[in-house]
Protein backbone atom coordinates (compact mmCIF):
# COMPACT_ATOMS: atom_id res chain seq x y z
CA UNK A 1 0.00 0.00 0.00
CA UNK A 2 1.62 3.35 -1.22
CA UNK A 3 5.12 2.03 -1.10
CA UNK A 4 6.55 5.02 -1.97
CA UNK A 5 4.87 7.14 0.51
CA UNK A 6 5.21 4.85 3.16
CA UNK A 7 8.98 4.43 2.91
CA UNK A 8 9.25 8.40 2.68
CA UNK A 9 6.94 8.13 6.14
CA UNK A 10 9.48 5.74 7.61
CA UNK A 11 12.57 7.70 6.97
CA UNK A 12 10.69 11.31 8.09
CA UNK A 13 9.57 9.11 11.31
CA UNK A 14 12.75 8.05 12.27
CA UNK A 15 14.84 11.04 12.02
CA UNK A 16 11.67 12.84 13.43
CA UNK A 17 11.99 10.24 16.90
CA UNK A 18 15.65 10.85 17.62
CA UNK A 19 15.22 14.50 17.54
CA UNK A 20 11.53 14.59 19.58
CA UNK A 21 11.78 14.66 23.31
CA UNK A 22 11.05 11.03 24.84
CA UNK A 23 8.14 10.49 26.89
CA UNK A 24 9.06 10.11 30.36
CA UNK A 25 11.71 12.62 30.28
CA UNK A 26 12.05 16.23 31.30
CA UNK A 27 8.41 16.17 32.38
CA UNK A 28 7.18 15.04 28.88
CA UNK A 29 5.33 11.74 30.07
CA UNK A 30 2.24 11.77 28.16
CA UNK A 31 -1.20 13.70 29.75
CA UNK A 32 -4.31 13.80 27.81
CA UNK A 33 -7.12 16.83 27.81
CA UNK A 34 -9.55 14.94 29.46
CA UNK A 35 -11.93 16.46 30.19
CA UNK A 36 -10.20 19.84 29.81
CA UNK A 37 -6.45 20.38 29.15
CA UNK A 38 -4.26 20.90 32.20
CA UNK A 39 -2.28 23.99 32.56
CA UNK A 40 1.19 24.57 32.88
CA UNK A 41 3.43 27.95 33.10
CA UNK A 42 5.82 28.10 29.84
CA UNK A 43 8.95 28.44 32.30
CA UNK A 44 7.67 25.06 34.04
CA UNK A 45 8.30 23.23 30.36
CA UNK A 46 11.20 25.27 29.17
CA UNK A 47 9.67 27.65 27.46
CA UNK A 48 10.58 31.45 27.48
CA UNK A 49 6.35 33.19 28.65
CA UNK A 50 8.19 37.02 26.96
CA UNK A 51 9.27 35.21 23.66
CA UNK A 52 6.10 33.10 23.78
CA UNK A 53 3.72 36.33 24.16
CA UNK A 54 5.56 37.74 21.04
CA UNK A 55 3.48 35.10 18.88
CA UNK A 56 0.01 35.43 20.86
CA UNK A 57 0.78 39.37 19.94
CA UNK A 58 1.55 38.54 16.87
CA UNK A 59 -1.91 36.69 16.18
CA UNK A 60 -3.53 39.05 18.15
CA UNK A 61 -3.12 41.71 15.29
CA UNK A 62 -5.97 39.57 13.54
CA UNK A 63 -7.90 39.60 16.82
CA UNK A 64 -9.70 36.55 17.37
CA UNK A 65 -8.35 33.12 19.47
CA UNK A 66 -5.69 31.10 20.03
CA UNK A 67 -3.56 28.48 22.34
CA UNK A 68 -0.36 26.85 22.86
CA UNK A 69 0.79 23.60 24.02
CA UNK A 70 3.16 21.65 25.01
CA UNK A 71 3.80 18.13 25.93
CA UNK A 72 0.45 18.41 26.48
CA UNK A 73 -0.10 21.04 28.57
CA UNK A 74 -1.62 24.33 28.08
CA UNK A 75 1.17 26.83 28.52
CA UNK A 76 -0.70 29.82 26.64
CA UNK A 77 -4.29 31.22 25.70
CA UNK A 78 -6.16 34.01 24.10
CA UNK A 79 -9.65 35.11 22.99
CA UNK A 80 -12.78 33.37 23.38
CA UNK A 81 -11.76 29.45 23.07
CA UNK A 82 -15.28 28.51 22.65
CA UNK A 83 -16.23 30.89 19.29
CA UNK A 84 -16.52 28.57 16.35
CA UNK A 85 -14.70 30.24 13.51
CA UNK A 86 -14.92 29.64 10.04
CA UNK A 87 -11.86 27.35 8.96
CA UNK A 88 -11.96 27.46 5.26
CA UNK A 89 -9.69 25.82 3.94
CA UNK A 90 -8.01 24.43 7.00
CA UNK A 91 -10.92 22.10 6.26
CA UNK A 92 -8.38 20.21 3.70
CA UNK A 93 -6.42 18.85 6.90
CA UNK A 94 -9.23 17.74 9.09
CA UNK A 95 -11.43 15.76 6.17
CA UNK A 96 -8.05 14.20 4.65
CA UNK A 97 -8.23 12.57 8.19
CA UNK A 98 -11.46 10.72 6.77
CA UNK A 99 -9.31 9.34 3.93
CA UNK A 100 -7.49 7.43 6.89
CA UNK A 101 -10.51 6.09 7.47
CA UNK A 102 -10.84 4.20 4.82
CA UNK A 103 -7.54 2.77 4.06
CA UNK A 104 -7.50 1.70 7.25
CA UNK A 105 -10.49 0.27 7.22
CA UNK A 106 -9.42 -1.56 3.42
CA UNK A 107 -12.00 0.52 1.90
CA UNK A 108 -9.57 2.02 -0.13
CA UNK A 109 -6.11 -0.21 -0.70
CA UNK A 110 -4.36 2.02 -2.17
CA UNK A 111 -4.31 6.17 -2.55
CA UNK A 112 -2.29 5.42 -5.93
CA UNK A 113 -5.65 3.72 -7.17
CA UNK A 114 -7.86 5.75 -9.65
CA UNK A 115 -9.82 7.92 -8.12
CA UNK A 116 -12.62 7.13 -11.01
CA UNK A 117 -12.72 3.10 -9.52
CA UNK A 118 -14.61 4.89 -6.60
CA UNK A 119 -16.67 7.88 -8.07
CA UNK A 120 -17.91 6.96 -11.73
CA UNK A 121 -18.56 10.48 -12.44
CA UNK A 122 -15.16 11.87 -10.89
CA UNK A 123 -14.40 15.38 -13.13
CA UNK A 124 -17.90 15.57 -14.83
CA UNK A 125 -20.03 18.57 -15.46
CA UNK A 126 -18.06 20.07 -17.04
CA UNK A 127 -18.52 18.08 -20.01
CA UNK A 128 -15.01 19.04 -21.29
CA UNK A 129 -13.28 17.22 -19.05
CA UNK A 130 -14.54 13.79 -20.53
CA UNK A 131 -12.96 15.40 -23.95
CA UNK A 132 -9.25 15.60 -22.74
CA UNK A 133 -8.22 12.11 -22.13
CA UNK A 134 -7.44 12.79 -18.15
CA UNK A 135 -10.21 11.77 -16.34
CA UNK A 136 -8.86 8.06 -15.94
CA UNK A 137 -5.52 8.95 -14.57
CA UNK A 138 -6.33 11.00 -12.19
CA UNK A 139 -5.74 8.94 -8.86
CA UNK A 140 -6.51 9.83 -5.07
CA UNK A 141 -3.07 10.47 -4.24
CA UNK A 142 -3.31 13.38 -7.08
CA UNK A 143 -6.42 14.61 -5.12
CA UNK A 144 -5.11 15.06 -2.04
CA UNK A 145 -1.63 16.47 -2.92
CA UNK A 146 -3.16 19.04 -5.50
CA UNK A 147 -1.43 17.44 -8.23
CA UNK A 148 -4.46 16.05 -10.08
CA UNK A 149 -5.49 19.32 -12.00
CA UNK A 150 -8.55 20.91 -11.35
CA UNK A 151 -9.28 24.64 -11.08
CA UNK A 152 -9.30 26.37 -7.93
CA UNK A 153 -13.03 27.09 -7.45
CA UNK A 154 -15.27 24.28 -5.20
CA UNK A 155 -17.47 23.67 -7.69
CA UNK A 156 -17.11 22.16 -10.88
CA UNK A 157 -14.08 23.10 -12.65
CA UNK A 158 -11.89 21.86 -15.66
CA UNK A 159 -9.36 20.57 -15.93
CA UNK A 160 -5.90 22.44 -16.52
CA UNK A 161 -3.15 19.88 -16.70
CA UNK A 162 -2.80 16.26 -16.67
CA UNK A 163 -2.59 14.92 -14.24
CA UNK A 164 0.83 14.19 -11.78
CA UNK A 165 2.97 16.98 -14.41
CA UNK A 166 2.15 19.94 -11.77
CA UNK A 167 0.71 21.54 -8.76
CA UNK A 168 -2.04 23.93 -7.97
CA UNK A 169 -4.31 24.71 -5.44
CA UNK A 170 -7.66 24.06 -5.37
CA UNK A 171 -10.71 23.44 -3.92
CA UNK A 172 -12.33 20.94 -6.21
CA UNK A 173 -10.13 18.58 -6.22
CA UNK A 174 -10.07 18.21 -2.34
CA UNK A 175 -14.17 18.28 -2.35
CA UNK A 176 -13.89 15.40 -5.58
CA UNK A 177 -11.96 13.08 -2.86
CA UNK A 178 -14.70 14.40 -0.24
CA UNK A 179 -17.41 12.47 -2.36
CA UNK A 180 -15.03 9.70 -3.09
CA UNK A 181 -15.07 8.74 0.97
CA UNK A 182 -18.94 9.48 0.94
CA UNK A 183 -19.35 7.32 -2.06
CA UNK A 184 -17.38 4.10 0.01
CA UNK A 185 -19.03 4.74 3.00
CA UNK A 186 -22.06 5.57 1.42
CA UNK A 187 -22.90 7.94 5.22
CA UNK A 188 -22.38 11.82 5.90
CA UNK A 189 -18.68 12.28 6.62
CA UNK A 190 -19.74 14.57 9.78
CA UNK A 191 -21.27 11.39 11.12
CA UNK A 192 -18.51 9.16 10.25
CA UNK A 193 -15.86 11.51 11.82
CA UNK A 194 -18.03 12.38 14.61
CA UNK A 195 -18.01 8.48 15.31
CA UNK A 196 -14.86 7.65 14.39
CA UNK A 197 -12.31 11.04 15.57
CA UNK A 198 -14.28 13.66 16.88
CA UNK A 199 -16.70 11.97 20.04
CA UNK A 200 -13.21 9.77 20.80
CA UNK A 201 -11.05 12.66 21.42
CA UNK A 202 -13.86 14.55 23.16
CA UNK A 203 -14.83 17.24 20.54
CA UNK A 204 -18.62 17.71 20.49
CA UNK A 205 -21.24 19.12 17.92
CA UNK A 206 -21.29 22.69 19.79
CA UNK A 207 -17.66 22.74 19.29
CA UNK A 208 -17.07 21.64 15.41
CA UNK A 209 -19.78 22.13 12.89
CA UNK A 210 -19.68 21.27 9.02
CA UNK A 211 -21.80 22.98 6.71
CA UNK A 212 -23.85 21.95 3.88
CA UNK A 213 -22.09 21.83 0.74
CA UNK A 214 -21.83 24.95 -0.43
CA UNK A 215 -20.94 24.65 -4.15
CA UNK A 216 -22.47 21.33 -5.21
CA UNK A 217 -26.18 19.65 -4.47
CA UNK A 218 -26.44 18.81 -0.98
CA UNK A 219 -26.63 15.31 -1.17
CA UNK A 220 -24.43 13.05 -3.24
CA UNK A 221 -26.87 9.05 -3.92
CA UNK A 222 -29.02 10.30 -1.13
CA UNK A 223 -26.35 10.76 1.34
CA UNK A 224 -25.14 14.57 2.30
CA UNK A 225 -22.40 16.02 0.33
CA UNK A 226 -19.42 17.46 2.67
CA UNK A 227 -16.59 19.28 1.14
CA UNK A 228 -12.87 18.82 1.97
CA UNK A 229 -12.17 22.20 0.03
CA UNK A 230 -13.74 24.59 2.99
CA UNK A 231 -16.63 24.06 5.19
CA UNK A 232 -15.95 23.36 8.79
CA UNK A 233 -16.31 25.52 11.39
CA UNK A 234 -14.39 24.89 15.10
CA UNK A 235 -13.58 26.56 18.33
CA UNK A 236 -9.61 26.79 19.17
CA UNK A 237 -10.27 23.55 21.49
CA UNK A 238 -10.92 21.43 18.95
CA UNK A 239 -8.28 22.59 17.10
CA UNK A 240 -6.07 21.98 19.22
CA UNK A 241 -7.40 18.22 20.19
CA UNK A 242 -6.93 17.67 16.39
CA UNK A 243 -3.30 18.65 16.70
CA UNK A 244 -2.67 16.68 19.69
CA UNK A 245 -4.20 13.96 17.72
CA UNK A 246 -1.99 14.37 15.22
CA UNK A 247 1.13 14.97 17.52
CA UNK A 248 0.77 11.96 19.01
CA UNK A 249 0.43 9.93 15.42
CA UNK A 250 -2.88 9.55 16.05
CA UNK A 251 -3.03 7.76 19.57
CA UNK A 252 -6.26 8.91 22.52
CA UNK A 253 -5.29 7.73 25.22
CA UNK A 254 -3.92 4.26 24.25
CA UNK A 255 -6.35 3.81 21.45
CA UNK A 256 -5.03 4.00 17.76
CA UNK A 257 -7.68 6.35 16.23
CA UNK A 258 -6.19 7.34 12.45
CA UNK A 259 -3.13 4.81 11.20
CA UNK A 260 0.48 6.38 12.58
CA UNK A 261 2.07 5.98 9.13
CA UNK A 262 -0.77 7.85 7.33
CA UNK A 263 -0.05 11.25 10.29
CA UNK A 264 3.75 10.18 9.41
CA UNK A 265 2.57 10.27 5.44
CA UNK A 266 1.09 13.91 5.84
CA UNK A 267 3.59 15.88 7.11
CA UNK A 268 6.16 14.94 4.31
CA UNK A 269 6.76 15.91 0.79
CA UNK A 270 5.67 12.86 -1.58
CA UNK A 271 8.70 12.44 -4.38
CA UNK A 272 5.90 12.48 -6.62
CA UNK A 273 5.21 16.20 -5.96
CA UNK A 274 8.51 17.60 -4.78
CA UNK A 275 9.61 19.96 -7.37
CA UNK A 276 6.64 19.97 -9.50
CA UNK A 277 6.13 23.14 -11.56
CA UNK A 278 3.19 25.55 -9.44
CA UNK A 279 0.99 27.53 -11.04
CA UNK A 280 0.53 30.85 -9.93
CA UNK A 281 3.77 30.69 -8.86
CA UNK A 282 3.57 34.54 -8.08
CA UNK A 283 0.80 33.28 -5.59
CA UNK A 284 2.44 30.01 -4.28
CA UNK A 285 6.09 30.41 -5.06
CA UNK A 286 7.42 26.54 -4.55
CA UNK A 287 4.75 25.43 -2.52
CA UNK A 288 5.41 21.39 -4.40
CA UNK A 289 8.74 21.51 -1.70
CA UNK A 290 6.62 21.79 1.03
CA UNK A 291 3.01 20.09 1.04
CA UNK A 292 1.81 16.69 2.28
CA UNK A 293 -1.25 15.44 2.05
CA UNK A 294 -3.14 18.58 1.99
CA UNK A 295 -1.28 19.73 5.27
CA UNK A 296 1.75 22.36 4.22
CA UNK A 297 5.26 21.96 6.30
CA UNK A 298 8.76 23.42 6.39
CA UNK A 299 10.41 20.38 4.58
CA UNK A 300 12.47 22.31 2.60
CA UNK A 301 13.37 24.69 5.45
CA UNK A 302 11.57 27.91 4.36
CA UNK A 303 11.28 28.70 8.09
CA UNK A 304 15.19 29.20 8.98
CA UNK A 305 14.26 29.08 12.72
CA UNK A 306 11.30 26.69 12.62
CA UNK A 307 11.73 22.61 12.45
CA UNK A 308 11.66 21.19 8.95
CA UNK A 309 9.23 18.59 10.83
CA UNK A 310 7.03 21.38 11.63
CA UNK A 311 3.57 20.78 9.41
CA UNK A 312 0.42 22.74 9.61
CA UNK A 313 -2.87 23.57 8.32
CA UNK A 314 -3.77 26.40 6.78
CA UNK A 315 -7.10 28.16 5.52
CA UNK A 316 -8.14 31.69 4.47
CA UNK A 317 -7.82 34.44 6.98
CA UNK A 318 -4.88 32.40 8.64
CA UNK A 319 -6.66 29.33 10.51
CA UNK A 320 -3.66 27.23 11.66
CA UNK A 321 -3.51 24.13 13.12
CA UNK A 322 0.81 23.73 14.01
CA UNK A 323 2.17 20.82 14.80
CA UNK A 324 6.10 20.46 15.42
CA UNK A 325 6.92 16.83 16.77
CA UNK A 326 10.40 17.41 17.19
CA UNK A 327 9.73 19.90 20.20
CA UNK A 328 6.25 18.36 21.64
CA UNK A 329 4.39 21.43 20.40
CA UNK A 330 0.50 22.12 19.32
CA UNK A 331 -0.45 25.69 18.32
CA UNK A 332 -3.51 27.12 16.94
CA UNK A 333 -5.30 30.12 16.12
CA UNK A 334 -8.34 31.69 14.01
CA UNK A 335 -9.38 34.99 13.74
CA UNK A 336 -8.66 37.57 10.94
CA UNK A 337 -6.32 37.39 8.05
CA UNK A 338 -2.47 38.00 10.06
CA UNK A 339 -1.55 40.23 6.98
CA UNK A 340 -1.81 40.75 2.83
CA UNK A 341 0.58 38.08 1.87
CA UNK A 342 -1.61 35.37 1.37
CA UNK A 343 0.72 33.31 -0.14
CA UNK A 344 3.22 29.95 0.87
CA UNK A 345 6.45 31.68 1.46
CA UNK A 346 4.98 31.76 4.92
CA UNK A 347 5.34 35.61 5.56
CA UNK A 348 2.20 35.68 6.82
CA UNK A 349 2.83 32.99 9.22
CA UNK A 350 6.62 33.08 9.89
CA UNK A 351 5.92 35.71 12.65
CA UNK A 352 3.79 33.22 14.83
CA UNK A 353 5.16 30.25 14.23
CA UNK A 354 8.97 31.03 14.99
CA UNK A 355 8.65 32.86 18.22
CA UNK A 356 7.01 29.46 19.79
CA UNK A 357 10.10 27.67 18.54
CA UNK A 358 12.55 30.30 19.81
CA UNK A 359 10.90 30.56 23.30
CA UNK A 360 11.75 26.47 24.04
CA UNK A 361 15.29 26.05 25.50
CA UNK A 362 15.65 22.41 25.85
CA UNK A 363 16.11 21.84 22.04
CA UNK A 364 20.07 22.10 21.87
CA UNK A 365 19.65 21.40 18.08
CA UNK A 366 16.73 23.35 17.84
CA UNK A 367 15.07 20.80 15.62
CA UNK A 368 16.41 21.44 12.39
CA UNK A 369 16.07 17.83 10.67
CA UNK A 370 18.54 17.63 7.57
Amino acid sequence: MMKSLIAFAIAFTIIALINSPAPGQSGTSEVWPTPAWSYAQPEQVVMDSAILRQARDYALTGDGSGCITRHGKLVMQWGDQKQQYDLKSTTKAIGVTAVSLALADGKIKSLHEPARKYHPDLGIPPQSNAQIGWLDKITLFHLATQTAGFDKPGGYTQLLFEPGTKWSYSDGGPNWLAECVTLLYKRDLNELMFERVFGPIGIKPLDLTWRNNAYRPHEIDGVKRREFGSGISANIDAMARIGYLYLRRGRWQGKQIISSWFVDAVRIVPKEVRGLPVLKPETYFNASDHYGLLWWNNADGTMANVPRDAYWSWGLYDSLIVVIPSLDIVAVRAGKSLNKAENSNYKAIEPFIEPIVLAVKDAPHRGLIP
